[in-house]
This record gives C-alpha cells, structure tokens and sequence, in this order.
C-alpha cells in the first residue's frame, strides 16, 4: 500500500537505527541515540553477535521501537544453524535468490525475534537487497503472514549527497522503484513516501541533518542512520562503519539537530507511531 499517507500536509519522520544486535558498542549506542536523541526505532539483526544483549536493552526500553532487519548476506544462518551466509552482495547475487531459496531465511529471522519476546513493528534488509524482486517478493510474504505492517522503501532522496560516490549508487537503484512499488500496491503492509540516509552513510553529521530537515517534503519519511560506540569490541568487528557510528551518535543527539527538526514542523516518531 504506497502512497497512503501524503493526504494531508504534516511532515513526519521515522528515524531508525540499522544494525541493533551486530556488537554491543553498537547497541549501547543505538540505545544512547534513542534516551538523548531523535532515533525512534531500530532494526534488529536475528544473527548478530549482540542479539541476545539487544534484546535485554529493548525489553528494558519498551519506548524504542524494534523490527527486524533482515540478514541474507553475512554472518550465520538462522535457519541453518552451523551454516554462513553469503560473505558480500556479489556471492548472494551468484547464487541466483529465489523466492524458495530466501523465505525460510526471512520466517526464521523473524520467528527468532518474535521468540525472543520481540513484535516487530517493520522489515528491512542488510544492503538493501530487497530491491531483488524474488527477495522482496518473499518479504512481503512474510510481512503479510506475521502481521508487520511497515517495509522499507530504500530510494534516497537527493538533498544533501550531491557529489558522493553514495550518491551515484543512490540514484541507479531508483531503476527498480517502479516494480517495486506494484509489489507493495498488492501487499498489505505499507511504506513511507519516502527514504533518506543511504548516500550519507558513514558521513553523516549534525550539518547534514540540519540541512535534511530544512529540505523535506511533506509527508511520512524514514531517515536511516547507523549510530555506535567506538569500544573494542567494534573496533575489531568486521564492518567498514567504525568511526563514523561514533559521530552519527553524537549529530543524533546535537541539541541543535532537534531544535532544527521543532524549526521546520518535522515530528520525529517511530514506526510503532504509525
């Protein structure tokens, strides 16, 4: 169901955290990034190292709100236990994804919270790769048989990433936007009207969201950031976003960000809020 919340003229913004349960700095800063900042949800990784402390810090914070973000690239299968994941995009992609061959993933990550004590209030991906059809078809499927009423449309708006190599892979993506949104319009779950954060990646600071805010349309967004801690226990993880999980915690919670937001009527929620 795209489309379905641009009837009247508000401006709201789902700022959600990726990456919940990967390492605990990265937890202790999503967390941090919801008690003294503007992140509102957070996906939560089925597979991650940090799952179970993930979910001890959500059931003590029942204000954050949790999905489920979706891991078929890295890290071990939920399904099958003893088994790794595609290590990058490319290896995934080689094994031609079906819609058989990633839905057991998909209700198996998505069980495992629920099991956990976890309701998740949306889906996502890890790399986006539900811009596949056969991944996004599977998705939807699953969204729709457990009752998740949100899913990700991860087509960046342009404000603000001009220049940036980000930016470039933001755009080509947008080729799939058309078949992506006839898959939604058939779904029972929804999406936002739209979605930015993805070219700012690893570069975000409090100057970039300020100037996100003074830009944004009207309507429902989502703003994805990926804020942590820079402990050990990330510095020796596998992932590129080392450092700059530390200054996108610290712009989440400028208190000049959150003025900006009040400045331009943009109401910060959750997906929950939805």
């Amino acid at each position: 169901m795209v489309g379905s919340l641009n009837r009247r003229p508000v401006k709201r913004l789902v700022v959600n955290a990726d990456d919940f349960g990967f390492a605990r700095d990265v937890n202790e800063g999503v967390l941090q990034s919801h008690l003294e900042g503007i992140v509102r949800s957070t996906s939560l990784m089925a597979n991650g190292a940090a799952f179970d402390h993930a979910v001890e810090l959500a059931a003590r914070h029942p204000s954050l709100a949790v999905g489920c973000h979706l891991t078929l690239v890295q890290g071990p299968s939920v399904a099958r236990p003893g088994v790794s994941l595609p290590a990058t995009v490319s290896e995934f992609l080689a094994g031609f994804p079906t819609v058989d061959s990633v839905l057991p993933e998909i209700r198996a990550q998505i069980e495992k919270l629920m099991q956990h004590g976890v309701r998740p209030t949306h889906v996502d991906t890890h790399k986006h790769v539900h811009l596949l059809p056969p991944v996004l078809d599977a998705m939807v499927s699953a969204a729709d048989e457990f009752g998740i009423g949100w899913i990700r449309k991860p087509f960046d708006i342009p404000f603000g990433t001009a220049g940036s190599a980000r930016s470039g892979i933001a755009m080509a993506v947008r080729l799939f936007r058309i078949p992506f949104e006839e898959r939604l319009d058939r779904a029972n779950c929804s999406t936002t009207d739209y979605f930015a954060g993805f070219a700012s990646t690893g570069s975000m600071d409090a100057s970039w969201l300020r100037g996100l805010f003074a830009t944004l349309p009207f309507g429902t967004g989502e703003l994805v950031c990926h804020p942590g801690r820079l402990g050990a226990e990330l510095l020796a993880a596998p992932t590129r976003l080392k450092h700059s999980r530390e200054a996108e915690l610290s712009a989440l919670c400028d208190s000049a960000v959150r003025r900006a937001a009040e400045a331009h009527g943009i109401e910060i929620v959750s997906y929950r809020d939805l």
